[in-house]
């Protein structure tokens, strides 16, 4: 801590405190706590009255005293010290070969015989070796904000500051300073392994322990899960469940996180427990979890052992926009002395490597911004050589240049160390006694939010509990949904009522049809659709976690989809007692939990071992953690009878999984979700499109392709108006709306229904206060004109304009151009003055042509309900032998095709070894393109720039799924003028 004067920013000088004991420690993270609280964050400050010796009990206190200070202060301060810590304090020498150490030295020698304050070596480490002086020089520049020119002495003189081996300190201190740090060594005893973790005991009623309302809140659960009585297999399982939450004290984890899903379901908040929580069916009976234990084959290892030692990790979704509610309602209920948010360290990634280190270097930004966009978030390495190579040409780069060398070296040295820290999104710690002696405290950035300095892997070695709070903004969209739902068939519609296996919905995610769905969604997801063609809720269990990184990486994908369609009795197993692990797969493991059951079937490993490879897998963050397993693997297999080519593939699969392998629970959790927005996608269109336009930010398409894809499913989209639109998306009743039929919530409804109408959120520029004012004003009378909407709704002439934008004010104004003339007219006037002018007699406008309207649309909402761009386009994009994603459809497999859209995504996934995968719009639908890594890097300029794409290749379409395999690429922008569309890039 740098000590302050009083009213002042100057240091007077520095203090080290250390914890002599685990009380010391708390009195340590207490202290720091107090300060933090009542500073605003970033902004902290010590001045030497708030230090006391009371607050700092069990403490020992190394005083780092500034040359700077003349003789009077030095012993001014050594006084202070010696007064509030005697016996505990010592004064820190730093000798770092700059001038004046000897007589630096030789000054505090003397402060220590006037005082009897001892005198300890101290090496103000920053780095651990010599050679990382210009990465630490880069660091401090980018702490300073400025470029390393401008840093001067706010630089270290020299490269001491690392990590010096004795012989060398040797040298340089005198020995008894040298012993006193053994001294100090010593006197700290403290461990972190000393911390006693308590759970909070709110969750507990008086006159019952823990195991007892745990067990109560199950078996009321139980009955309301199975009405007619449980399964034997099932109370059997509750009953092991128990046991082991009893044996490992548990309880009030499980009771803390079920209070927290009963305070959310009393709000009416949709919550999910995903992850880990769907092994447990202790979970389902207290509705932590939806998952229902029939319909997957859990592994309550996975969940909890023995031999983790640890607390398990339940995840719990909640809607997006009301999680704030849940966060509150924690900080209420445990108090921000009891209950904060773990912090999350991010890691330098290639682009902001290349931006902290090019700044600070003083690179000219236009070039840094563009060497940074040239990587991608999955991208692991800094300016690759090859890429510099195609660089130097494209840029016309020095590769000698030093500066530019400089920038290569340092990027890549900065890769994977610590950024920034920031907080989790969701996991809170919650204890009995005071948090803030566990570890420090402080404000978030965020209002309301108060974090701690430890992240997500800290709080696991350490076996603290965590809760994860969670948002998923699907919760948000089917809530909803539901209510919307509801509102059309007179009575409260919900999870609950979605009926399940129904064929309909089914036949709908064969055909890829999935636009808005959640999770099977993407290009990938689409695309194994018509393949695995799912017809039971397994099966999506299966596809969600199928095109993932990890079966990919591993080859498990066409393995699996070849067994898939053999005859079960002709898929080959390993042997009998794996079939047992790989029977619900066809042979192939797919899920985490099957890779840990390979491994105590196959190779012995008990319960906790398979547990422990599992935590391996997260090979990305520790790259050796994994291999130290593969001798354990096939030394068990070979005792057990397996081949050592087996045990290899076996290892292989379980190296993929090291990217991102799905655990079934996982996968359970959200094919569940997947299975409700199919549901409602295909019986409930409107709804489901009103829900998602109301939800955005959401999921993997925008507003305009959310509509386009419910116009093709024949949902009539009415534009957004001031008479008509309510502040969200709305539905209204056709003309010829029918009555849906009660008793067929399974049936297809589409010829009942409504109209969605565009809600005033939807405009650019329009506040959520104005739009509600509108609505509000609305509800005396429909607007008459221009005028009397701007002064019942209070807009002013900003406000005005936005709706005349977006063609809001149609039926007031008529065209859009009438509309932005007669917005830019308006006046505001006193309240006395209001109804006494008349309006001015209207100017007559020509109305705009339909390329304009379309390009306003664009500009103002993000969509049209007009031509889509390329309709208007088609005549010339014909003549040019483009053709659209509808004649693609009917056009020969094999054969070559040139096509053009407008490009809505850019996907390059690790898995797919470099090649590019583009998504095209049209006005007949989407079309998918597939760019091989060379052609990729012979087109890059071109691919990357261009809004408007045509593509000529060959055109492929096998087991339902059609792509053009591109060999030539033309940019076409141009011909799109000033119509603004962004796509969704490498996300």
């Amino acid at each position: 801590a740098s000590i302050n004067r009083e009213n002042s920013n100057e240091p007077l000088f520095k203090l080290i405190v250390l914890a002599r004991n685990l009380n010391g420690y708390g009195n340590l993270c207490q202290f720091i706590t107090q300060l933090r609280r009542s500073s605003e964050k970033g902004s902290y400050r010590l001045i030497r009255s708030q230090i006391n010796a009371a607050a700092l009990a069990d403490c020992l206190l190394i005083w780092l005293p500034l040359r700077s200070s003349d003789e009077a202060l030095l012993l001014q301060q050594a006084r202070w010290l010696l007064q509030h810590f005697s016996g505990r304090a010592w004064i820190g020498v730093e000798l770092l070969r700059e001038l004046g150490d000897e007589l630096w030295l030789h000054r505090l020698r003397g402060l220590a015989a006037q005082t009897e304050i001892p005198l300890v070596a101290c090496g103000d480490v920053h780095m651990h070796v010599r050679s990382r002086k210009a990465l630490q020089d880069v660091l401090s520049a980018t702490r300073l904000n400025k470029p390393l020119q401008q840093c001067g002495i706010d630089l270290h003189a020299n490269a001491e500051r690392h990590l010096r081996s004795r012989l060398r300190l040797a040298q340089l201190y005198p020995p008894d300073l040298l012993a006193q740090t053994l001294v100090v060594a010593g006197l700290c005893q403290f461990s972190l392994d000393e911390i006693r973790y308590q759970y909070p005991s709110e969750v507990v009623p008086a006159g019952k322990t823990a195991m007892q309302h745990l067990r109560h809140l199950t078996e009321a659960g139980a009955a309301r899960r199975w009405p007619q009585g449980e399964r034997p297999e099932w109370r059997a399982q509750i009953e092991h469940e128990l046991a082991l939450i009893g044996e490992l004290a548990y309880e009030h984890y499980f009771l803390t996180v079920a209070d927290i899903v009963t305070f959310a379901r009393s709000q009416g908040i949709l919550c999910q427990g995903r992850g880990s929580a769907a092994n447990s069916v202790v979970c389902f009976c207290l509705f932590i979890t939806e998952v229902d234990p029939a319909r997957s084959a859990m592994l309550f290892e996975r969940f909890i052992s023995r031999e983790r030692n640890e607390p398990p990790d339940i995840d719990v979704d909640f809607e997006h926009e009301r999680r704030e509610e849940v966060i509150q309602y924690l900080y209420r209920k445990y108090g921000r002395d009891r209950a904060a948010l773990t912090a999350v360290v991010t890691s330098y990634r290639p682009r902001s490597a290349i931006r902290d280190v090019g700044r600070a270097l003083g690179l000219d930004e236009a070039l840094i911004e563009k060497l940074a966009s040239d990587h991608h978030g999955w991208s692991g390495e800094s300016l690759p050589d090859a890429r510099l190579q195609q660089l130097q040409q494209e840029l016309g780069l020095d590769l000698a240049d030093l500066k530019l060398r400089q920038l290569i070296v340092l990027s890549r040295q900065l890769l994977g160390m610590p950024r920034h820290l920031s907080q989790h999104p969701g996991g809170f710690v919650l204890t009995q006694g005071p948090l803030s002696r566990l570890v420090p405290i402080e404000n978030a950035a965020m209002a309301e939010r108060t974090v701690i300095e430890w992240d997500k892997d800290d709080i696991d070695a350490l076996g603290l509990m965590k809760v994860d709070v969670l948002a998923l903004g699907m919760l948000s969209a089917l809530h909803r949904a539901f209510d919307l739902i509801s509102s059309l068939r007179g009575r409260r519609f919900g999870i609950s009522d979605v009926p399940a296996g129904d064929s309909p919905t089914y036949d709908m995610i064969c055909k890829a049809d999935t636009v808005g769905v959640f999770q099977i969604e993407s290009r990938a997801q689409m695309s194994m659709l018509p393949r695995l063609k799912p017809r039971c809720f397994y099966d999506l269990v299966i596809e969600v976690a199928l095109v993932r990184p990890g079966p990919i990486a591993g080859g498990m994908v066409h393995p699996y989809l070849v067994n898939r369609a053999k005859k079960p009795a002709d898929v080959v197993y390993p042997s009998e007692a794996l079939k047992v692990a790989l029977e619900r797969t066809c042979g192939i493991p797919i899920f985490q939990e099957q890779v840990m059951q390979v491994a105590m079937i196959a190779a012995g490993f008990s319960a906790g071992e398979a547990d422990q490879l599992r935590r391996a897998m997260a090979a990305w963050k520790r790259p050796g953690d994994l291999q130290s397993f593969h001798e354990k693997i096939l030394t068990g297999m070979r005792a057990r009878g397996y081949a050592d080519e087996f045990a290899e593939a076996i290892f292989r699969q379980i190296k993929g999984f090291a990217s991102y392998g799905f655990p079934e629970s996982h996968a359970a959790s959200f094919a569940l979700l997947t299975y409700i927005s199919s549901w409602i996608k295909c019986h409930e269109p409107a709804a489901f499109l009103c829900a998602l336009l109301n939800s955005q930010p959401l999921g993997f398409y925008t507003p305009s392709q959310l509509v386009q894809d419910a116009q093709r499913h024949r949902i009539e989209v009415r534009a957004a108006d001031v008479n008509l639109s309510h502040r969200m998306s709305s539905l209204e009743p056709l003309e010829l709306l029918q009555e849906h039929e009660q008793g067929q919530p399974s049936e297809p409804a589409l010829q009942a229904q409504p109209a969605v109408r565009l809600g005033l959120h939807l405009i650019a520029g329009l506040s959520q206060v104005a739009a509600e004012r509108i609505a509000r004003a609305r509800t005396e009378q429909a607007f008459t004109d221009a005028q009397d909407l701007a002064l019942r709704a209070a807009l002013d002439q900003q406000d005005m304009q936005h709706l005349a934008a977006a063609d809001a004010l149609t039926s007031l104004s008529g065209h859009r151009r009438q509309q932005v003339w007669q917005a830019a007219a308006l006046r505001s006037m006193p309240a006395l003055l209001h109804g006494t002018f008349e309006a001015e007699d209207a100017l007559d406008l020509p109305a705009a042509p339909e390329g304009e309207e379309v390009v306003w649309d664009y500009a103002a909402l993000g969509l049209t309900l007009r031509s889509h761009p390329l309709k208007l386009l088609r005549p010339r994009l014909a003549k040019m032998g483009l053709k659209n994603a509808a004649e693609l459809a009917q056009w020969p497999h094999g054969r070559m095709a040139k096509a053009c859209g407008i490009v809505t995504v850019r996907q390059r996934p690790q898995t797919a070894k470099g090649t590019l995968f583009i998504s095209l719009e049209d006005e007949t639908g989407s079309l998918q393109v597939i760019v091989w890594p060379d052609i990729y890097a012979a087109n890059r300029s071109t691919i990357l720039a261009a809004r408007l794409l045509a593509v000529r290749g060959k055109w492929q379409r096998q087991h339902g799924v059609s792509n053009l395999l591109a060999t030539h690429f033309e940019d076409l922008t141009p011909l799109l003028g000033r119509l603004s569309m962004a796509s969704r890039d490498f996300h």
